[in-house]
């Protein structure tokens, strides 16, 4: 017998996998068999057809997600018992965690399953307990780009790849393991790991893609659905997050590098207050030392640059692929141009402007977020003069720092001190919105 039902019977959301029945418990299985309205998608509807009352009324639920919450409030209101079947684990990456923001929690019962991800490990006799669980299983991406940001469908992914060693990921029929590869081969991690990719578990076609190469795996074509593991071949240290030396940035030459030198860099990003999830904009990157700085900062976040200057353009770009990082746009262009697309701003830079400063002060108090941080970087007294100038006709709080740093050089067989070129850090601070 079913436990006793209140007025409004909860929705049971009841995981189930490929083998139909054989993974249920009785208690699953029962649930199914007295349901008076069954929602899930049609493959899954048509394994367990045999087990579903002839009275029952089945609701595919494929492209109608978003009418789900509104079909088991009227289904409970009319007290049918309501049964949806969702894959594996119904809250890991499953239906459960939506229906739970849309309904009462006394709404629901979940009933978990083993989740895919985790069965893809057993048959590897992978440990998954620090294992990185993702997901592509969504709408169609879109192939991978260097410099995506986070409106690309497998960002998220790609942020998940460059921080951890282990992962186990959910695709989907257009977000693929050769598409995921190809993500791999583009950011020049094809060589850093290992996977494998397990196809339509517990189904009677089950197959387990092991010994590939991710290169190889850019032409090859999997059994839908499927699991992908990936694995780090070689552990890597931690990297060093906070104040790199100036060398290991490439800088043009033979005329003067044009890099924020690190003591000057590391004032900087302190008074950016930046965040782990920060939006971050660099505007007159040079050879991108500040952006791609605060992108090691920022892991959740992201940095948006900008340089005119052809040659830095492409010096910045061979430090962003130096220091491989996922979460950095760089734009060859002259500033504002573009920038009204890119999203608002946690944190702004200017360590060059282009004859356009008065302007790109204004647009940058504009978009910055409340509480937003300024910082600009001056060498000239007519640039410091003129950001004060604008600066004072807003009400944004500022304050400017004057920088020289000092630093120990060889002389025969002893050391003096040589000055770098002063700096001043004019720093502002957007109004909070009243």
């Amino acid at each position: 017998m079913l436990d006793s039902l209140p007025t409004h019977p909860r929705c049971r959301i009841v995981g189930v996998l490929d083998d139909g029945i054989a993974s249920l418990s009785a208690n699953a299985l029962l649930h199914i068999q007295n349901a008076q309205m069954i929602i899930g998608a049609r493959r899954t509807l048509e394994i367990f057809q045999n087990h579903i009352a002839p009275t029952a009324e089945q609701r595919p639920l494929s492209g109608a997600l978003s009418q789900v919450p509104e079909w088991i409030r009227a289904a409970q209101s009319d007290g049918l018992r309501v049964v949806v079947l969702a894959t594996g684990d119904p809250l890991c990456y499953g239906i459960a965690a939506y229906l739970a923001a849309h309904l009462c929690i006394e709404a629901i019962e979940v009933i978990p399953n083993v989740s895919t991800l985790q069965l893809a490990c057993a048959r590897l006799g992978m440990p998954w307990q620090q294992m990185k669980f993702s997901s592509v299983h969504a709408k169609d991406a879109g192939e991978w780009t260097q410099g995506s940001d986070a409106s690309h469908g497998m960002y998220g992914l790609m942020q998940d790849i460059r921080q951890h060693a282990r992962l186990a990921i959910l695709t989907g029929p257009d977000n693929a393991p050769d598409r995921i590869a190809r993500m791999l081969v583009i950011e020049g991690l094809q060589d850093d790991y290992e996977m494998a990719v397990c196809e339509r578990l517990c189904q009677d076609e089950e197959r387990i893609v092991t010994d590939i190469s991710v290169s190889a795996a850019t032409e090859m074509r999997f059994g839908d659905p499927n699991v992908m593991l990936l694995w780090r071949t070689d552990m890597q240290r931690e990297p060093v997050l906070f104040g790199l030396a100036d060398d290991q940035f490439h800088q043009r030459h033979p005329e003067k590098g044009l890099i924020t030198k690190q003591e000057v860099r590391a004032v900087s990003l302190a008074r950016l207050q930046l965040r782990a999830d920060s939006i971050v904009w660099d505007i007159g990157a040079g050879s991108g030392s500040v952006g791609l700085e605060a992108a090691r900062l920022c892991r959740r976040g992201h940095v948006y640059a900008i340089e005119k200057n052809p040659e830095d353009s492409q010096i910045a770009l061979s430090n962003w692929r130096r220091f491989g990082l996922s979460n950095y746009t760089l734009v060859h262009d002259k500033a504002p141009a573009g920038m009204e697309h890119w999203p608002v701003p946690d944190a702004i830079f200017i360590g060059g402007s282009g004859g356009e400063l008065n302007e790109l002060i204004s647009l940058c108090l504009q978009r910055l977020r409340p509480n937003g941080k300024l910082v600009m970087n001056f060498v000239t007294l007519e640039n410091l003069s003129t950001a004060i100038t604008v600066l004072k006709q807003t009400d944004a709080e500022w304050d400017v720092i004057s920088l020289q740093a000092s630093r120990s050089k060889p002389i025969l067989h002893m050391h003096r001190m040589a000055a770098e070129n002063p700096v001043w850090l004019v720093c502002a601070q957007a109004r909070a919105d009243v």
